[in-house]
């Protein structure tokens, strides 16, 4: 059973644009803090999206998800869970752990679920995730890893910066490719960039209020 797209291609793409331009130091939690919302924009090789969730409590959240697909040249709606699976804090790190999963609004039978993982330091970052999209027409898994470091060490309220690198599995190719990432963390918003000749750009951009 289908329904009537949510948002037209070019829908998305000017609500992506005006995202970028409107947001404005949080950390990059997909769960926010209880009765938080957040705000992300989503763009890489394989889709342009926006994403609003809220978070009833710290273990999980409930939004939804319009997305385009590039490769298909579709368009998507998803209603999605996030749930904390894991958290531990030490005086010098936090580690965390997430299941992701997402019902599509359109086609019954369409639906992705995965698992999303960080540690860090004030210096160091690592990250992980795994992604599986079942869909009518086609099927895959998307797959990152991501290590940085931190050039200075910025006080409360400054603009932090992360140095990246970022790797993931190209769906179409089935190969891997590395791209070097930026950063940036100030107030409410994160906004983190690269970009490669192979996976064009990958932008993520999140705001929290």
């Amino acid at each position: 059973m289908s329904v009537p797209t949510m948002i037209p291609p070019m829908g998305i793409r000017m609500f992506f644009v005006i995202t970028l331009l409107f947001s404005s130091n949080i950390s990059a939690r997909p769960v926010s803090y209880p009765g938080g919302s957040t705000l992300m924009a989503f763009n890489d090789y394989l889709k342009r999206s926006v994403y609003y969730h809220y978070s009833p409590t710290h273990r999980y959240s409930l939004g939804l998800e319009l997305l385009e697909d590039k490769y298909k040249n579709e368009n998507h709606s998803y209603l999605r869970l996030t749930y904390l699976l894991n958290r531990k804090n030490t005086f010098r790190s936090q580690r965390n752990f997430y299941f992701q999963t997402g019902l599509s609004t359109q086609v019954i039978g369409n639906f992705f679920y995965g698992l999303h993982g960080d540690w860090e330091t004030r210096r160091l970052y690592s990250g992980y995730g795994v992604k599986r999209v079942v869909s009518d027409t086609l099927s895959f898994t998307d797959q990152f890893f991501q290590v940085g470091f931190a050039p200075y060490l910025g006080d409360y309220g400054d603009l932090h910066t992360w140095l990246m690198l970022k790797t993931r599995k190209n769906r179409e190719l089935g190969e891997w490719h590395t791209l070097p990432v930026v950063k940036l963390l100030k107030g409410n918003t994160i906004l983190e960039f690269g970009y490669s000749d192979r996976a064009d750009w990958d932008i993520h951009l999140m705001y929290r209020f």
